[in-house]
């Protein structure tokens, strides 16, 4: 039999979230105290919208803080999604094929 670790965020009294690394159930806790700040600021905003708006857009907000943090710094485009690795070799050998083609004619 073995012994697994298991690491829940509880929000409330209600399970949120389970996770198998501390660091995993940390960053999600820091994301769900910030969603809380951001619904509190919503609330204050002279826009319509419903509790689940609110609750909503705080947490899409919370889940994508170093974006928006960057364009609240003044950046003029969002930061592109992370592309992943095995988009970036197929990317790679494309561009260096055209380039081959180009040389070619």
């Amino acid at each position: 039999m073995a012994v697994v670790v298991k690491y829940v965020v509880e929000r409330n009294g209600v399970e949120r979230m389970t996770f198998t690394t501390k660091k995993e159930a940390d960053a999600y806790d820091k994301m769900l105290d910030i969603a809380e700040s951001l619904e509190l600021m919503l609330e204050k905003v002279d826009v319509p919208l419903s509790e689940q708006q609110i609750e909503s857009l705080a947490l899409e907000i919370a889940k994508s803080k170093d974006d928006f943090m960057a364009v609240l710094k003044g950046a003029k485009d969002p930061v592109p999604a992370k592309v992943s690795e095995k988009s970036k070799k197929t990317d790679n050998v494309a561009s260096i094929k055209n380039s081959d083609e180009k040389q070619v004619s």
